[in-house]
């Protein structure tokens, strides 16, 4: 959707987050017990096979594109028949509730991975209607709507997190997830605590989340080995569990069924997990109780004024 030309100018990206040295920050104290917080994110995606892939693995022949494009769509599809499922599993046998982040539409193209999610209680977190990134979304107002109203349909509730596809975000995304109720987004690859971004009809929090313990970044694009998210997801672990001990820190470690869950990554997931449930005092938590716990501390008013 386009502004009208006589509209104001929406604020910057770069100005919504006003810089905070963690040094010069009052200590966040973390849930009884604990001093690190990890939540998981699973991102369930719907792709349509009419129309280019969001991402590939495997390029076309002779440098020639071709739709429908069958063996990327069907490596997506892979995760969401099978790879899902190893994922889910691994959660429920360590009793670990994640965050998922579902396109809206996946309410009605997989209702079968969206019901066993909710079953199991887990946190429905907004991931735009259907897979694209916001950029390239002609309404965005609408699409935020979409999504919202998909997932409140099908579990009862609206959600209170957003992530971007992509992490993608345009000037005025902020402002549209605000005024569509969002709480909390993990678009914002900034820093190891919560933070307040600034949005209008109010601000919402930042929960900390990564591109480097995120499988798309390591396998689809960096092309490591089948452990590295197990290898560096330790190093992470125990770096931020060391920074801990003086303010809280929050670990995200976010994948994807068509990449984690297929049989030559899925034990180096299930090892991360066991070393993080090992891990003294190291609390599991999904998106919204993070933001719950940050915004108890800091709330809006108090957060650093803008640089």
């Amino acid at each position: 959707m386009t502004a009208p030309a006589d509209a104001p100018r929406p604020m910057l990206l770069s100005d919504r987050l006003p810089y905070s040295a963690l040094p010069d920050r009052p200590a966040l104290i973390a849930p009884e017990g604990s001093r690190l917080l990890v939540w998981i994110i699973v991102n369930v995606e719907h792709w349509s096979i009419e129309r280019a892939m969001p991402r590939t693995v495997l390029p076309p022949p002779m440098g020639q594109p071709l739709l429908p494009d069958l063996p990327n769509w069907a490596w997506h599809e892979y995760g969401m028949r099978v790879g899902f499922w190893r994922l889910y599993d691994a959660l429920q046998s360590r009793g670990i509730v994640p965050t998922l982040a579902i396109n809206g539409i996946v309410c009605d193209s997989y209702p079968r991975v969206a019901g066993a999610a909710l079953a199991a209680g887990w946190e429905f977190m907004g991931h735009s209607y259907v897979q694209a990134p916001m950029h390239k979304v002609d309404d965005q107002v609408q699409a935020i709507r979409q999504c919202v109203e998909s997932i409140r349909a099908f579990t009862g509730k609206a959600p209170r997190g957003w992530e971007s596809p992509g992490l993608t975000e345009t000037d005025t995304t902020i402002d549209h997830l605000s005024a569509a109720g969002i709480e909390y987004v993990a678009d914002w690859v900034a820093d190891d605590q919560p933070t307040w971004i600034q949005a209008a009809p109010r601000p919402l929090v930042s929960v900390p989340y990564s591109v480097e313990i995120n499988d798309i970044p390591l396998m689809a694009v960096q092309h490591h080995r089948s452990d590295e998210l197990l290898h560096r997801g330790l190093l992470q672990l125990d770096r931020l569990w060391h920074d801990s001990a003086r303010s809280a820190r929050v670990m995200a470690i976010s994948v994807h069924p068509y990449i984690t869950g297929v049989p030559h990554r899925i034990a180096a997931f299930e090892q991360l997990l066991d070393a993080v449930l090992a891990k003294p005092e190291v609390t599991v938590m999904t998106g919204g109780q993070i933001a719950d716990w940050f915004t108890a501390q800091v709330p809006a008013r108090a957060s650093p004024l803008p640089r």
